[in-house]
């Protein structure tokens, strides 16, 4: 399992019914988060912010009680209106409970001070995916930054990590490749959840909020979304489904190059492919990289919108048979090196901009330095890639041993 590693706890698979940071909240049963009656709060939350019943996180926050006065939005809105990446958010007011809506996606991602003006604690409900480039958890940091210096209470209402929390894999993000796809030196698939990271963010990074996290009852880091018993919401439009989530550490890495990454389709991240490959062809080569846990079907597709939308694309979709034994990284690492392969004077990297960054390019950022550019250029394997990144995914592990939770 070479740019692998496996955390302690993360052996044996569990089912059970886990219940989220957020229902504890509004139970009362969260010691963590006492002294909050009575206290001006605003929630960073998003469509999948949601009790175990489904109650909307506001809904719930405001019939326990609480003096909720703002919400936040963070990539996609508030509600998830926004369909596609990167397409900025308003500000407005909730139609349902009238609050102020601040978007954290759009002319700034930091809470500013005048939307901090008169709120004594900013309580954190988003639904991450354990992958390092998909945003809330930069999101959360900044916010976790603007508490410090405005002297209020940030408290994460935990949830459970869709992907598990028994393995990490991928590169570390080095410095100089900073971007809204990493703010700080955390791996790919980095194994946390919300709570975690923000312990290890406050203290390692020096934050230094004043942070509360209220952990989920009964997830133990084995579980992966489907053993939770909880009711799967979507955290953003193309993560529908937990098979989504299951790929997305690795297929995201699709979003740097000209290949369709399945947005425009039905199953986005399991569907990618371009005009000019050759279905049978790119699964027969996947097929001798005999990747564990997933099997790839030779397809065509036509997206909607994105990258070659309403162009038939040839390619292949993933279905993984093995969750526990797949490996999403070096499966798109796989899929990179056989498409320029295959299709050389086609096939190339996606030039900035991409989230903000107007310089670096994008399979930079998201890969987290230059490295698989590069190998892929000079033909090393995917073994040779990932096996560079092993050193710097030991020392994460290490530095967030103390940070664990579950």
């Amino acid at each position: 399992m070479t740019g692998a590693v496996r955390v302690a706890g993360g052996k044996s698979a569990a089912t059970g019914s886990v219940t989220p940071g957020l229902d504890r909240f509004v139970g009362g049963e969260a010691s963590e988060a006492r002294g909050l009656r009575g206290r001006r709060l605003g929630l960073i939350a998003h469509p999948a912010s949601v009790t175990s019943d489904l109650v909307r996180a506001a809904d719930a926050i405001l019939a326990a009680g609480y003096d909720l006065r703002a919400l936040f939005g963070p990539q996609h809105g508030a509600r998830g209106e926004k369909q596609d990446n990167m397409i900025e958010s308003g500000h407005y007011a909730d139609p349902v409970t009238g609050l102020p809506v601040h978007s954290l996606y759009g002319d700034v991602r930091k809470p500013t001070p005048a939307m901090l003006e008169g709120l004594d604690a900013v309580l954190f409900d988003l639904q991450d995916v354990g992958v390092r480039v998909y945003t809330f958890v930069w999101t959360m940091a900044l916010a976790m930054e603007a508490c410090a210096e405005a002297d209020i209470r940030f408290v994460v209402l935990d949830r459970p990590n869709p992907v598990g929390g028994a393995r990490r894999e991928g590169p570390v993000l080095r410095p100089g490749y900073e971007s809204f796809v990493g703010l700080h030196p955390v791996p790919l698939r980095h194994g946390l959840t919300c709570g975690e990271m923000a312990r290890w963010l406050n203290e390692e990074r020096g934050i230094g909020c004043d942070l509360a996290v209220v952990p989920c009852d009964g997830w133990r880091r084995c579980m992966l979304g489907r053993d939770t018993g909880l009711a799967w919401v979507m955290p953003s439009p193309n993560l529908p489904t937990p098979d989504s989530c299951t790929v997305y550490p690795g297929m995201v890495l699709l979003e740097g190059t000209n290949l369709s990454e399945g947005r425009g389709t039905t199953r986005p991240f399991e569907h990618f492919g371009a005009p000019w490959l050759d279905p049978a062809a790119l699964a027969a080569r996947l097929a001798d990289a005999r990747l564990p846990g997933v099997r790839f079907r030779p397809c065509h597709f036509e997206p909607t919108f994105q990258k070659h939308a309403g162009r038939l694309c040839g390619g292949a979709q993933l279905h993984v048979t093995d969750p526990r034994s797949f490996e999403p990284v070096r499966s798109a690492v796989e899929i990179i090196a056989a498409a320029r392969a295959l299709a050389p004077h086609d096939f190339a990297w996606r030039s900035p901009p991409y989230e903000y960054e107007e310089t670096l390019p994008p399979i930079d950022i998201l890969w987290g330095h230059s490295g698989l550019r590069e190998g892929v250029r000079d033909g090393r394997t995917a073994d040779e890639i990932l096996a560079a990144e092993e050193a710097g995914l030991k020392a994460f592990a290490a530095s967030a041993e103390r940070h664990l939770l579950y």
